[in-house]
């Protein structure tokens, strides 16, 4: 299969709009991981993303009939700036329909282009039927973001410029997954002309619809995805894509939300570029790799595939920057209700920074502090075993969900006693203008809601934590009522962070 992609890539028409993008080095990683790590830096391009590459070359390959009625396409973004960029560049129409959750600067850069915009749904499946609806009804030429032969051989043009750029050893090379198509048409390159050479699949733990069709020996439909990585945010990976990475991709890593703002940051440090969350994927599943084979001394390719990051979601990955990375330490605290007590916690931190410290005076001998820490790398250990020694309780909330996104926030007091039958659930939703009251509208009025969190901190997903007063008979009947909301949601009810901060 991949030997039938090498004409295609060596005859792949995409100089006219895309530029070959450089090879740089990482010092910063590359001294942390002991590896020489090199980042392709796809974020260069004049869309800020690879996308420009495939498109170019499957439009170019239509015929004067195919495009007369123009192009229709659906992405989350990054492909839909490609498709305007080369329509504008060949003179011809371009409807683009995306998804309502796509970052506003993705939006923006597709009109700014001369694209015709159309958001429809919240995913980016829900977006492709629509765009084929307009297929049928108008008789526009579909370019298809991932699965299309012309697209793939697009986007391996990637790895013909990074074997010609590095010419040495290679031990692997880490390539992002959504539909498949970079993937598909890196591996197809390189197992070709370097065997040898790893060709490594990263996806979102949100969205990992390769790993699951390796797990299962076929293309399967993921049941839910998630969008904080807005441009892998896919729930079947490709036919044609299927055909080569079945059979060239060596390995599948999925990464977390929180390693991939932690990847953000590195690649910052490294670069000083800030890339979007797909576009960290190949960092953070490198990252992985190293941590788990303990590899030391090779070459490491890792892509930066896009840049299109809305800035009001900076401040969300740079909060959970330090969360993935595992340099901060999220924790309860049971200190003794009395003079001294902070003093004494704090001498035990020493010189440590900290970045949360949350505390309300209780009734009781004893009292609980909400606190974050920063440590180096690999200190946590050090830090609880240091606490634990001390005499103090300590629980480890750093990778507790509603202690992530919630507590941290609303640490300020228990519950009353008269708030009884109370009852703890995490939702996740779409985020976009009306939202929450969409939400709160689909909630309904049926249980008195006795807590509420809302936070809207400039991530794809709005996050809510509520708390319902629901008698014991009522249970099932909430339960079954929840599950007929279009929302994924989890009961948080024993969760520790909740029964120490807020029951």
């Amino acid at each position: 299969m991949a030997d039938n992609y090498i004409k295609r890539i060596l005859e792949a028409n995409v100089y006219d709009v895309a530029v070959e993008t450089p090879l740089s080095p990482a010092p910063f990683l590359t001294e942390r991981l002991g590896n020489d790590i090199l980042i392709k830096r796809e974020d260069e391009q004049p869309v800020y993303s690879f996308k420009c590459r495939g498109a170019y070359n499957c439009i170019s390959k239509k015929t004067p009939e195919q495009l007369a009625k123009g192009v229709v396409t659906a992405s989350a973004g990054n492909h839909a700036q490609g498709v305007a960029l080369s329509a504008q560049h060949l003179g011809i129409k371009a409807t683009i329909v995306m998804p309502r959750t796509t970052p506003e600067i993705k939006v923006a850069s597709v009109k700014a282009r001369g694209g015709k915009v159309v958001l429809h749904g919240d995913t980016f499946d829900e977006a492709f039927v629509h765009s084929q609806k307009l297929v049928e009804e108008k008789g526009m030429t579909y370019i298809h973001p991932y699965d299309d032969p012309d697209v793939i051989a697009g986007q391996g043009t990637i790895a013909m410029e990074m074997l010609r750029q590095h010419t040495g050893d290679v031990h692997a090379i880490f390539v992002p997954v959504g539909g498949g198509g970079i993937a598909a048409g890196i591996a197809a390159y390189v197992k070709y002309l370097r065997p040898e050479i790893k060709v490594i699949a990263v996806e979102s733990t949100e969205s990992a619809c390769l790993a699951a069709a390796m797990k299962a020996g076929r293309r399967v439909t993921l049941p839910h995805v998630g969008i904080f990585a807005d441009g892998v945010a896919v729930a079947q990976i490709g036919k044609h894509t299927w055909q080569v990475c079945k059979d060239h991709i060596d390995e599948v890593i999925t990464v977390t939300p929180d390693e991939l703002c932690a990847a953000i940051k590195d690649i910052f440090d490294d670069t000083r570029s800030v890339a979007e969350p797909a576009g960290a994927l190949g960092i953070a599943g490198l990252k992985k790799y190293v941590e788990r084979t303990g590899i030391k001394g090779k070459t490491l390719m890792a892509i930066e595939s896009g840049a299109n990051m809305n800035f009001d979601r900076l401040r969300y990955v740079s909060e959970m920057a330090e969360v993935g990375e595992g340099r901060e330490v999220l924790m309860a605290v049971t200190i003794p209700e009395k003079p001294g007590s902070f003093q004494a916690f704090c001498n035990v931190l020493g010189r440590r920074p900290i970045t949360e410290f949350n505390y309300r005076f209780g009734k009781t001998e004893q009292a609980q502090i909400y606190a974050g820490v920063k440590v180096p790398d690999g200190g946590k250990p050090e830090l609880l075993a240091e606490l634990e020694a001390k005499g103090y309780a300590v629980v480890d909330l750093s990778d507790n969900e509603i202690s992530k996104y919630h507590i941290r926030h609303m640490v300020g007091g228990h519950a009353p006693e008269s708030v009884a039958d109370e009852i703890v659930y995490r939702f996740e939703f779409p985020e976009r203008p009306g939202a929450l009251l969409t939400f709160l509208k689909t909630l309904g009025k049926r249980w008195n809601i006795s807590m509420f969190h809302y936070r809207n901190h400039g991530a794809a997903n709005g996050r809510v934590l509520v708390a319902m007063q629901v008698p014991t008979g009522e249970k099932k009947e909430l339960k079954s009522y929840l599950e007929e909301v279009a929302y994924p949601f989890w009961e948080e009810t024993d969760n520790p962070a909740y029964q120490l901060f807020l029951k």
